[in-house]
């Protein structure tokens, strides 16, 4: 049987990453964030093939070496603590040294693609119905709709937005129902933070919150402050984002590169309703 050969082209990495900065310039990340190119080959090659993550895990990092994937792009930083050292001790530096033996680029957007209009948290708000949209914090100096959070005023009772949010990002949903709201409560604002929205949310005056996580503290604040919170678990918030951003990319690289979406990322926790759920789980584990 004959293997069809590639028809990309590639680009240099150089060039690759420029086309990342326009569309997320990584100032617009947050100081403590660890973003941009984080790992770059000895040897130049073209990047032909990217990967799509949102955690570099050793199963995705396994995958993109079957595949023979020149660039990772994970949107949470696999390097965010300094490395003292790189063995096969640990997990995080055992993916670091599979991107060096293997000559893999590794580039990570994170809050730079937060702030971005058009990117995650644009995104995860067209679970709603939008009459108006605004970040929760500008940013100064940015194009109109660039910053942190969004705050969107809409019409939809809690029950619509739970359905609504499911369907979005195609899993379960954990709906902590505020003190005077029901099902059929009517929202009219909402706040929303991709990842953990805990202290960025803080303070918000909304009706509804949907985030990834949040603590129990957090919680019972909001709930008594007559806000009910939708949760997603924290990468669900996120993930769906890269499936919408996919196409872009190729249109941004001159359908020079071969874009892919990690089939084995996902979300560490899984909602169990059932002893069945976990006997799935298992079984899937072992395919």
């Amino acid at each position: 049987m004959l293997r069809r050969m590639s028809t990309f082209t590639g680009q240099k990495l150089a060039a690759v990453v420029k086309e990342l900065e326009n569309y997320a310039p990584t100032k617009l990340a947050e100081k403590w964030d660890n973003v941009g190119l984080l790992i770059e080959p000895h040897k130049e090659k073209p990047i032909k093939k990217i990967l799509l993550t949102n955690d570099l895990t050793e199963p995705v990092m396994g995958e993109a070496l079957e595949k023979n994937v020149d660039l990772i792009i994970s949107y949470h930083p696999p390097i965010f603590r300094p490395l003292t050292r790189i063995t096969q001790s640990n997990w995080k530096e055992r993916v670091v040294a599979a991107c060096l033996a293997n000559n893999v680029a590794l580039y990570s957007p994170h809050t730079a693609w937060d702030k971005t209009c058009g990117a995650v948290n644009d995104w995860l708000s067209k679970a709603v119905v939008i009459q108006s949209i605004r970040p929760l914090e500008p940013e100064l100096g940015a194009p109109p709709g660039t910053g942190s959070g969004r705050f969107i005023e809409t019409d939809m009772t809690v029950r619509q937005l739970v359905e609504s949010l499911q369907k979005h990002i195609q899993n379960s949903v954990h709906l902590a129902l505020a003190v005077n709201h029901t099902p059929n409560t009517l929202i009219k604002t909402v706040g929303i933070c991709a990842g953990s929205g805990g202290s960025l949310l803080k303070g918000v005056e909304a009706d509804l919150i949907i985030t990834g996580e949040m603590s129990h503290h957090e919680l019972l604040e909001f709930n008594h402050n007559n806000t009910t919170v939708l949760l997603c678990n924290h990468s669900n918030s996120e993930r769906g984002f890269l499936k919408e951003f996919s196409p872009k990319l190729r249109e941004l690289l001159k359908e020079e590169c071969e874009i892919l979406v990690s089939e084995k990322d996902k979300d560490p926790l899984v909602t169990v309703t059932n002893t069945d759920t976990i006997c799935d789980l298992s079984h899937k584990a072992l395919q």
